[in-house]
């Protein structure tokens, strides 16, 4: 839960971040800020998924000794491709209509108080 909130509050310090173009020196920077942000999704994924339904979802299945375990792997690694490449062109399309800096306003208010609520729950 804590990475909830941890997640919440960099989006709310990321809104200050507004889109620009690169310059030639940015550009020049572009690929190791890529590899950053690379580190940051997976890190953030991977350690939230740990523990998570989804998790123990696919651990149950794989804990059947007649269920082959690489379909298993497969079924759940394409299931969780395909809900992150919704959230993807979701969040695309939405921000051709909301601002970037009210998307990540949202996103980080809404971990912060989702991450608040499971603590308290």
């Amino acid at each position: 839960m804590a990475v909830i909130c941890i997640v919440g509050i960099e989006k709310l310090l990321q809104r200050h971040a507004e889109s620009h173009r690169l310059d030639v020196k940015d550009a020049l920077e572009s690929e190791s800020m890529e590899w950053k942000v690379f580190l940051t999704v997976f890190g953030t994924v991977f350690v939230a998924e740990l523990g998570d339904k989804t998790q123990l979802a696919t651990l149950l299945f794989a804990a059947d000794k007649t269920v082959n375990k690489w379909l298993v792997f497969a079924a759940a690694s394409f299931a969780l491709v395909a809900a992150s490449a919704l959230s993807v062109f979701a969040a695309a399309s939405i921000s051709h209509y909301v601002s970037e800096r009210m998307i990540h306003s949202v996103a980080g208010v809404g971990f912060i108080a989702i991450g608040t609520w499971t603590l308290i729950r």
